[in-house]
């Protein structure tokens, strides 16, 4: 069974007396540890489509199922629980609280949990070591370096060993070889059997997921699968 379906799923925005539909009666299955880019131009839809796929909005019509869940019978406060289980997101603005440490920001995800200190510091320390990232752990994000910083925001993202790596724009704030760095980080994810997802408008970025999907004007336009999967070491050391 796919880790995520979606099946005629229509998401409509009432704009003053016009009625914009956002997505468009799109089908979509993505199977457990696929590394899936989707793209399309601003106003395409993938933010809307990566908004329900992360349980952060819910379709106007139309099924969506994650992980064997009906997502669109979700009360918000089921929503909120199934996205600290299921999905880990990285954001193109990192989203780190900056007078925090790097092993204190992975942690947050286990502290909304409610996990004990003690098992909450040991699975951040473990996550920042999949980064590369276990000797700075207790530095602040002042003074890491932007691929460090999206790095620490990867580390969080799989903190609670989620279904799904989501990210959103992940290297938008980076120069061409972090961006390199940390695409490569995905891949090695990725090639431990993570399933990652992964919203760009850049073709470059693209390219290093084994499937991409193109949206316009709210529907899936192309579907197209690549063994094309750039990878390299998770210790990479971070461009400074």
């Amino acid at each position: 069974m796919p880790i995520i379906s979606l099946s005629e799923v229509r998401k409509l925005y009432d704009m003053g007396a016009e009625q914009v539909r956002a997505l468009d009666g799109v089908d979509l299955a993505i199977e457990r540890g696929e590394y899936v880019a989707i793209m399309g131009p601003s106003g395409s839809g993938k933010s809307t489509l990566m908004n329900l796929i992360g349980c952060l909005d819910t379709p106007s019509s139309g099924s969506y199922v994650l992980n064997g869940t009906a997502v669109e019978k979700l009360s918000d406060h089921e929503l909120a629980a199934i996205r600290n289980k299921e999905i880990g997101f990285v954001f193109q603005t990192f989203n780190l609280l900056a007078r925090t440490d790097a092993l204190q920001n992975v942690e947050l995800p286990l502290v909304y949990a409610g996990m004990p200190r003690r098992e909450r510091r040991e699975r951040a320390a473990r996550a920042l070591e999949r980064v590369g990232l276990a000797d700075r752990a207790h530095h602040l994000p002042n003074e890491l370096s932007g691929g460090q910083r999206q790095r620490v925001a990867v580390a969080r993202a799989l903190v609670n060993d989620p279904s799904i790596l989501l990210a959103d724009e992940p290297t938008g704030n980076l120069d061409t070889a972090t961006s390199e760095e940390i695409m490569g980080l995905f891949g090695e994810l990725h090639r431990q059997g993570n399933t990652v997802l992964l919203v760009t408008h850049e073709a470059e970025i693209a390219a290093h997921a084994g499937r991409r999907i193109l949206l316009r004007d709210g529907k899936v336009v192309a579907d197209e699968r690549t063994d094309a999967v750039v990878t390299a070491p998770v210790g990479t050391p971070a461009a400074s």
